[in-house]
């Protein structure tokens, strides 16, 4: 139940579990995301982050406030028909957990896409070049998969981590799938 704060008015809203695929650039989560798309569509909506990211939601801020809370807001609102969000890029919990919108949901847990240093740097440097993944780009992205790799655990919640480095796609889906659908306490019927 929500109450408005200035009349008091109640409404019923459905506070469910948002799942967060998340991970480095190059690790995965957008082909994951479309195979996932195909193999959760009867029970989630599956969204990949990136469809929003446009100059009015790129704020100045290092965190992206806006943004972040944008998806919030919309994965919140998907919810009150009853079916949970799989979101599906870069996002860890201390961006998603102290914003007010957090209260929307009845739990966030999140899951990191990870692979070996060399593989990551190059899918990245393999990428068309108007994607602008340049060396000192790179190496940001590989300090930022360091940094997921020593701090999975103490983060608050912690990242459950999922190599990708010498696996498929189909079988990182698979284990994106099943890891949901526990969590959801679905069967995990093939």
């Amino acid at each position: 139940m929500v109450r408005c704060v200035e009349c008091g008015h109640r409404w019923p809203f459905r506070r469910l579990p948002l799942y967060c695929v998340t991970g480095p650039s190059g690790t995965g989560k957008s082909t994951v995301a479309g195979l996932l798309t195909a193999s959760l569509a009867d029970r989630f909506v599956v969204l990949e982050q990136d469809v929003l990211w446009q100059a009015g939601l790129q704020d100045d801020s290092a965190d992206h406030r806006l943004f972040r809370a944008a998806w919030l807001r919309m994965a919140a609102m998907i919810h009150q028909s009853g079916r949970p969000v799989v979101l599906c890029g870069t996002v860890v919990p201390p961006e998603f957990e102290p914003l007010p919108e957090r209260a929307l949901f009845s739990d966030i847990h999140y899951l990191a896409l990870t692979c070996e240093p060399m593989v990551l740097r190059e899918r990245l440097a393999a990428r068309p070049a108007w994607r602008q993944w340049d060396e000192p780009r790179i190496s940001e992205m590989l300090e930022y998969a360091a940094w997921i790799d020593r701090n999975a655990q103490e983060m608050q919640p912690p990242l459950t981590l999922v190599d990708t480095t010498d696996v498929p796609a189909i079988e990182t889906a698979g284990a994106v799938r099943r890891w949901i659908l526990a969590l959801e306490g679905c069967p995990t019927r093939s």
